[in-house]
């Protein structure tokens, strides 16, 4: 015959650690907010699975048995890892934390936010370490089967259980090299369509929302380079005389690290005289990451890179 095993009950393991902390009925039943009635029945329950007094009566007070006694710090621990188990996972403590985060993002963002997230980690969570990947994976299952941890950028393709999160909202400008024709006077959209213009497109467009804008004035651009990156068209127009778009800051918004990338390449970003539709980044995350304390960390650090402009 096969012997039978106790039904597991958490609030015996409860119970037991009260009891044998407090050594009192009574105030074991005022620690878990219960009747000593209840806590009485409990006891008596314990005493049959564990085959054991635990306490016994000593005038006044009770003891503990030897059982009791050897059981007192486990039980403790047990109900310690009960509580780390069932608290909500926000309340991990960052330099606890190992392994790496993959985020999806385009260049020039990672970029721009790389160095307030590494020196985040490096002060918080030195065990974490950070993958960008270009915009190379279709973010819903990518997001759904955990290749990626968090994409950043223009979110407008979620999937309906996606979680987003919108970050900041960018304005484009026109960047060009210190000393361009451009940055002598007033910018004017004639001035601008006559420029030499480089755009970026993963799928190798060479127009986009800038042509429009120009069209309703009856302009047009060249475009003479289409370039994948927009790292490699900012170090094109810092090299030449071509013109590439630059995220900036909203006119009453605070300085922005979106600007770094372009500054740190010593080009000059110039207001476009055109109703250009703005820039929203945000960013998406799998639900089942949102009670996550390792991705909470996470998305909080992302969100203070963005207010922190860079130096």
């Amino acid at each position: 015959m096969s012997s039978s095993k106790p039904v597991i009950d958490a609030n015996l393991a409860l119970a037991l650690d009260a009891l044998l902390a407090e050594q009192s009925v009574t105030r074991a039943a005022a620690r878990l907010h219960t009747s000593p009635a209840a806590m009485s029945r409990t006891l008596a329950r314990l005493r049959r699975i564990l085959q054991d007094p635990l306490l016994v009566r000593a005038g006044q007070t009770m003891v503990p048995t030897p059982r009791a006694q050897a059981l007192r710090d486990e039980a403790a621990t047990v109900v310690r890892r009960l509580e780390a188990l069932l608290s909500p996972g926000s309340g991990v403590d960052p330099a606890a934390l190992r392994g790496t985060f993959t985020l999806q993002t385009a260049d020039i963002i990672g970029a721009a936010l790389a160095p307030g997230l590494l020196g985040l980690a490096r002060q918080e969570a030195p065990g974490v370490s950070l993958r960008v990947r270009a915009e190379e994976l279709e973010a819903g299952p990518a997001l759904r089967d955990g290749r990626i941890d968090l994409e950043i950028g223009s979110i407008d393709h979620a999937d309906p259980e996606t979680r987003v999160e919108e970050l900041v909202t960018l304005r484009m400008t026109a960047a060009v090299r210190a000393g361009h024709p451009l940055a002598e006077g007033p910018l004017t959209p004639a001035g601008l369509a006559a420029a030499e213009h480089v755009a970026v497109s993963r799928r190798g467009r060479f127009t986009g929302p800038l042509d429009t804008a120009l069209a309703e004035h009856g302009l047009s651009r060249r475009v003479t380079a289409v370039l994948p990156s927009h790292l490699a068209a900012m170090i094109l127009a810092a090299r030449s005389d071509v013109v590439c778009l630059a995220p900036a800051p909203l006119a009453d918004a605070a300085p922005s690290p979106f600007t770094h990338p372009a500054t740190a390449l010593g080009l000059r970003l110039l207001d476009i005289p055109l109703p250009l539709p703005p820039l929203t980044i945000g960013m998406a995350w799998h639900p089942r990451h949102a009670a996550d304390g390792a991705h909470h960390w996470l998305r909080g650090a992302v969100r203070r890179a963005v207010q922190a402009p860079t130096s």
